[in-house]
């Protein structure tokens, strides 16, 4: 398990949320299956909903826009320091602005923005609030994916000018072009997957989308318990050398996978 207690490096993946057309099954679906609690923000914050785990905050979850009423996926933040900065960075480097940055009361100052290629994302400048508190422990994160449909070199580049990642061929990816992405100081905090097809999250034939791993204790029993929560299962889980993966759905849709990591040193 890793306890976040001040904000990560530049460029590690820091938060999530998402916006979903039913509130209460989404709570009642992810609570069932990462062991999620809810903290209502109240109708002044638009009903935003903290999801904690063991009482420390590890994602947020709220009622979509009304004019995005079938766009739903898990939207992961990175770190930054300065994220008026970053997001110079991002649109020098061909990026979209989103939403502009923005204070959250003391929480902290985020952003979204989109890469060339389309993947939407946050920055996230935290203050009272790093991010996720626990992070690679079941019940939370523990690694991002960016899918990208056809050629994902301008993706990779835009992220390489923007947050300073090294990006490596992964020797055992079996003639898949997929790349991993480390900070400057080598802590690998994702990867980046091109080809053909690659369609997940926010994405479409065109668009590129990030997906996200959640840590689970038994990657079957997750599995169960999507299927019994209204979800489907896209990929049934299988081993690999990095743990036991599935990929799957809730009830509205929305990809992600669930991971039993293999026993390593934490990240």
């Amino acid at each position: 398990m890793t306890h976040v207690t001040s904000n990560p490096p530049e460029g590690t993946p820091t938060w999530l949320d998402i916006g979903v057309p039913d509130l209460d099954r989404a709570k009642t679906f992810y609570g069932t299956l990462l062991g999620w609690q809810f903290q209502d923000a109240g109708p002044a914050a638009g009903h935003y909903n903290t999801c904690m785990l063991r009482g420390e905050p590890v994602a947020g979850m709220m009622q979509n826009p009304e004019d995005q009423p079938d766009v739903y996926w898990w939207n992961v933040y990175f770190a930054t320091d300065d994220c008026d900065g970053s997001v110079k960075r991002a649109t020098d480097a061909g990026g979209e602005v989103v939403v502009p940055a923005m204070d959250v009361m003391d929480l902290g100052r985020m952003a979204i923005v989109r890469d060339p290629r389309g993947g939407q994302f946050g920055l996230w400048q935290g203050r009272a609030l790093p991010g996720s508190r626990i992070v690679n422990d079941p019940g939370s994160f523990t690694w991002n994916d960016l899918f990208v449909p056809g050629d994902a070199g301008p993706a990779r580049e835009f992220y390489e000018a923007l947050f300073g990642y090294r990006i490596e061929p992964m020797a055992d990816a079996e003639g898949l072009d997929y790349t991993t992405a480390a900070r400057p100081d080598g802590r690998y905090i994702g990867g980046v997957l091109g080809g053909e097809g690659l369609v997940l999250g926010g994405g479409t034939e065109e668009v590129a989308s990030w997906l996200t791993y959640f840590a689970v204790d038994d990657a079957d029993e997750a599995v169960r318990r999507v299927r019994a929560g209204g979800g489907t299962v896209d990929e049934e889980p299988a081993d690999t050398p990095y743990g036991r993966i599935a990929t799957v759905r809730d009830p509205f849709g929305v990809p992600f996978r669930v991971m039993k990591p293999t026993p390593g040193p934490e990240s």
